[in-house]
């Protein structure tokens, strides 16, 4: 049985006071409204994880992510943090290959399966973020292009490795713009990707892969696009940082 997940990434938003009390609302919303098994994740800057690990313990649901790490455990990458760094801290979740980036600091799938395997050695579970520009939905094969960003970045894994790996199909032509992809668009998109990881893996590996949406996900489109039956909870951006309007989405996954 796969997970379903909202996960928040803040990017580079709050600061320490107002990540506090973020975080404390969301908290306390989800322990007195959310029921059911939806896990939470709270993907936020790095340097507030240890200090907002005491918060979120509060509530079993709740996990930390980070937001990047680098490829190599250790060396002269002065700004950089490493997976070993994260494990240490206790972060379970770590984002990888957000189109951010990608698209600012030049991340190849080549690049990513390095993190990937990185993040995977030392326990922690990656979010694998992949998905289209608009030119390339408009003009090109874009199923293709975001099957081929998994297979580069993950088909080297073995089953069992890729069955720690959380998808997130962020159509990137969505992203901070306001446009949404249809339920219909996502739902496409979600069963083209499970499909092609049964290929490589098996029906049943496919199966219990968790794939979330990303993309202008908000509090009035998430009970529509999680009832698509390959959609399994969201990526949520700008809408993670107002705690009344991500809890409100979490319900929506309930």
């Amino acid at each position: 049985m796969r997970k379903k997940i909202v996960a928040g990434n803040w990017k580079m938003n709050k600061t320490l006071e107002e990540a506090l009390i973020l975080t404390s609302e969301v908290v306390n919303m989800v322990r007195d409204e959310v029921r059911g098994d939806v896990e939470v994740i709270l993907c936020t800057p790095y340097i507030y994880l240890p200090v907002l690990q005491k918060y979120v313990e509060e509530v079993d649901r709740i996990s930390l992510g980070a937001q990047n790490c680098h490829q190599k455990a250790s060396g002269a990458y002065t700004g950089e943090i490493s997976a070993p760094m994260l494990a240490a801290l206790g972060t379970p979740y770590v984002l990888v290959g957000h189109s951010e980036r990608r698209q600012y600091f030049g991340e190849t799938d080549e690049l990513l399966a390095e993190k990937v395997k990185i993040a995977l050695a030392n326990g922690l579970k990656p979010i694998f973020c992949c998905g289209e520009l608009l030119e390339q939905r408009q003009n090109e094969d874009f199923i293709a292009i975001v099957k081929a960003q998994i297979t580069a970045a993950l088909f080297d894994l073995s089953a069992e490795d890729f069955g720690k790996v959380v998808i997130a199909y962020e159509p990137v032509w969505a992203i901070g713009t306001g446009l949404t992809a249809t339920s219909q668009q996502a739902q496409d998109m979600h069963a083209a990707l499970r499909e092609h990881i049964a290929g490589q893996y098996g029906a049943q590996v496919a199966d219990d892969t968790t794939i979330l949406y990303g993309g202008s996900c908000n509090e009035k489109n998430a009970a529509e696009l999680f009832a698509c039956p390959d959609v399994d909870g969201g990526l949520i951006g700008g809408a993670s940082l107002k705690s009344r309007e991500f809890t409100n989405i979490i319900k929506a996954r309930m």
